[in-house]
């Protein structure tokens, strides 16, 4: 990249799907072209004719915007498939239980697979065109096992999209080191050796990891993800509007709207501005 060209970035809001306040404020942001990826959950209760319509409308009235599947193996979600296992009460395994069992070697990778493809079909179903990336919903896309039935499902039902990988570069190592973000490191790496051996592109960097738990202040966060982060590298991000649907579904509530004022305000283009990025 020309010392004089500015940075290209995807800032992607996932969970498009979970809950119409959400799709509110993802909608809000990329008609301000303020976003230029959203992720689609279509396991997600708020993917009606009018979800999808609404969505399409926003993308259709914006420079460009990416939309991906985010692809779902957890609860409180339901699989699209029959014969899904294993399943607690009819729903995915928690977060914890699902890594444990990747882990341990303990999932089946054909009736993973069968999922994520389904998932892809449905996707294509509702929004009428394949994903143009893929990635999934708690970084599951990551876990061992999980990963070669992620590239596999990518490859033979989406091709031509590229996949997101979680790992940050050097620059941001040194300077960020939380937990999350190290987990995230060490995962990426196998997916990053797998995808390249399917010739599955990959985001070359990632940024958006924090604790989500307790209210921070998101524009100083926005200003370290963007610290390090190369060219054609991706930032996640969760904007929404709370509402009951959403509380019954994700502890991630009221951080969404902290999110969603500050990518909406005048803040974040001048960020990008002052840091020669723009939203690729």
């Amino acid at each position: 990249m020309n010392a004089t060209e500015p940075r290209r970035i995807w800032l992607c809001a996932d969970d498009y799907g979970i809950s119409p306040g959400v799709n509110r404020a993802i909608r809000d942001l990329i008609e301000r072209q303020r976003l230029n990826a959203t992720s689609l959950m279509v396991v997600g209760p708020a993917v009606e004719r009018e979800d999808i319509a609404g969505l399409l409308q926003s993308v259709a009235s914006s420079r460009n915007c990416a939309v991906g599947l985010h692809a779902v193996l957890t609860a409180p979600f339901h699989p699209l498939t029959m014969y899904f296992r294993p399943l607690n009460g009819g729903q995915f395994l928690s977060l914890p239980a699902l890594l444990r069992k990747s882990l341990l070697r303990r999932l089946d990778r054909e009736i993973l697979r069968t999922e994520l493809t389904a998932q892809i079909a449905r996707f294509v179903e509702l929004v009428g065109r394949p994903p143009d990336y893929l990635d999934g919903h708690q970084h599951v896309q990551l876990f061992p096992q999980i990963r070669d039935a992620f590239i596999d499902a990518a490859t033979s039902a989406a091709p031509g999209a590229w996949v997101r990988q979680c790992g940050r570069t050097q620059t941001i190592r040194r300077g960020f080191g939380s937990p999350k973000a190290l987990l995230l490191d060490s995962l990426s790496r196998q997916f990053r050796r797998r995808a390249a051996a399917a010739g599955i592109a990959v985001n070359p960097g990632f940024a958006g990891a924090y604790d989500f738990t307790k209210p921070v202040d998101f524009g100083a966060l926005m200003r370290t993800f963007l610290d390090g982060l190369p060219d054609g590298g991706l930032i996640m991000c969760h904007p929404g509007f709370v509402d009951d649907t959403l509380v019954a579904l994700d502890p991630l509530t009221g951080q969404r709207e902290r999110e969603h004022a500050y990518l909406a305000g005048d803040d974040f283009p001048a960020l990008l501005a002052a840091t020669g990025s723009e939203l690729r």
